[in-house]
């Protein structure tokens, strides 16, 4: 297996330390929503429920449809006719929470896209006829990509956070897989969606500060961690001409030197 690239690994230790060292102001994000693997009607996933969590703290936020539903006096069973309403609101709760805490930092797992990420929340909420706060580039950090710049990209089986889990012996519970959660959709199984997006949002948490601590296990060896920094170091007295010009000086010294002594 390839060693991670040791200027991308510094990078992203120092991104996932500094993260730590400020985690008053750091949120750990995950929502769940309708599969958005073979839709053909070309209509944005509808989203279930988002949870915010307080990354020094625990402490944590949740915006989920049955909520709404229950606070709207909307019955489990009623809630899939009144669902862009419930929605609209629950989404318009959220995007009033973050735009009231402007400048935090958030991290998450693959929140990337249109697909699936910050854009698509933005995007839905467009499409029920709402204006989103939209959180700057800078304060999102991708911890699916940081743990790839550390590890390399074969430092767990796909899918890698379940993987992961499963190396590092954290066993969630309420925890659903993707598939799980697209089947908890159609059977509108909300509440278990919801507690799933609870988990996951503790799970990246514990995962970040494994990290940190740089305690998480992973495919990648010892050897494979540090090896990167070796064949850098090789590669550059390689390529650096005044190393070589040191070295071959220093090696004509050794051999008049040991001529002298002869």
């Amino acid at each position: 297996m390839a060693a991670p690239d040791p200027k991308r690994q510094k990078l992203a230790f120092v991104v996932i330390d500094r993260l730590f060292m400020d985690a008053s102001n750091v949120w750990v994000i995950h929502y769940s929503c309708e599969s958005f693997y073979d839709r053909t009607d070309g209509k944005s996933p509808r989203i279930t429920s988002i949870a915010i969590r307080k990354l020094n703290s625990g402490q944590t936020i949740s915006f989920s449809i049955h909520q709404i539903g229950e606070l709207e006096s909307v019955p489990l069973d009623r809630i899939i006719s009144q669902y862009d309403a419930l929605e609209s609101k629950m989404l318009q709760a959220y995007f009033q929470h973050i735009s009231s805490h402007q400048g935090m930092k958030y991290l998450h797992w693959n929140m990337r896209d249109i697909n699936y990420g910050f854009a698509a929340i933005e995007h839905r909420f467009k499409v029920l006829g709402g204006t989103p706060f939209v959180i700057q580039d800078e304060n999102k950090f991708d911890l699916a990509r940081l743990l790839i710049d550390i590890y390399g990209v074969a430092y767990t089986g796909h899918p890698r956070l379940e993987t992961l889990l499963e190396k590092n012996n954290i066993q969630p519970r309420d925890f659903l897989t993707g598939a799980g959660e697209a089947e908890a959709f159609e059977k509108q199984n909300y509440v278990g969606l919801h507690q799933s997006t609870l988990r996951k949002v503790d799970v990246i948490a514990n995962i970040a500060g494994r990290a940190h601590d740089r305690s998480l296990k992973t495919n990648t060896s010892r050897w494979e961690m540090h090896g990167g920094r070796i064949r850098t170091a090789i590669n550059w007295m390689a390529e650096n001409r005044t190393f070589q010009l040191s070295a071959g000086v220093a090696s004509i010294i050794g051999v008049g030197l040991a001529i002298y002594v002869l």
